[in-house]
């Protein structure tokens, strides 16, 4: 075997192994996901970080600084991936599931904060459960499916935990 062919053997052996597996492979699912979640989460941190100066409850105020603590990792590593993807960011969000209109962001300065705050979450959460399935379902990057998976699991944990809040 000659070192010329041994040497292209061993590149395209390390390139075949790493190439499925680098984050700049991906598709059309996998920018829309991204491009989705990046102003989802921006909003969900936006409703989550006035929560501990309306509510004394403590279990809300915990839902919403995790919330908020999870989610903005998440919105740096989706940007990230955006840019080395040559993918530009989302401008129109007014369609994607969950998103919060503003004008009920306002409503959250009365007495029912916490009930109408836990509503509006779990809607908010509902979609980007809805956009990680779609992600995982139909993404090719298996770092973006990976973390879409964390997302839903994640999320789902916090939905059924608002359920019970709002139960209560």
């Amino acid at each position: 075997m000659s070192r010329k062919f041994l040497a292209g053997f061993v590149l395209s052996a390390a390139l075949a192994l790493t190439g499925c597996a680098t984050p700049a492979d991906h598709n059309d699912a996998d920018v829309a996901f991204a491009r989705q979640m990046v102003p989802h989460h921006q909003q969900a941190v936006e409703m989550a970080t006035p929560v501990p100066q309306h509510t004394k409850n403590p279990q809300v105020v915990a839902l919403a600084n995790g919330i908020a603590q999870a989610q903005q990792p998440e919105i740096d590593q989706l940007t990230a991936w955006l840019k080395q993807w040559g993918a530009p960011a989302m401008t129109d969000h007014g369609s994607m599931p969950g998103m919060v209109d503003p004008g009920d962001l306002d409503t959250l300065r009365d007495a029912a904060y916490d009930r109408k705050w836990l509503t509006l979450m779990l809607d908010h959460h509902r979609g980007a459960i809805d956009m990680a399935r779609t992600e995982v379902a139909q993404g090719s990057n298996a770092e973006a499916k990976a973390m879409a998976q964390r997302i839903a699991d994640t999320q789902q944990a916090e939905v059924d935990r608002m359920t019970g809040l709002l139960a209560a």
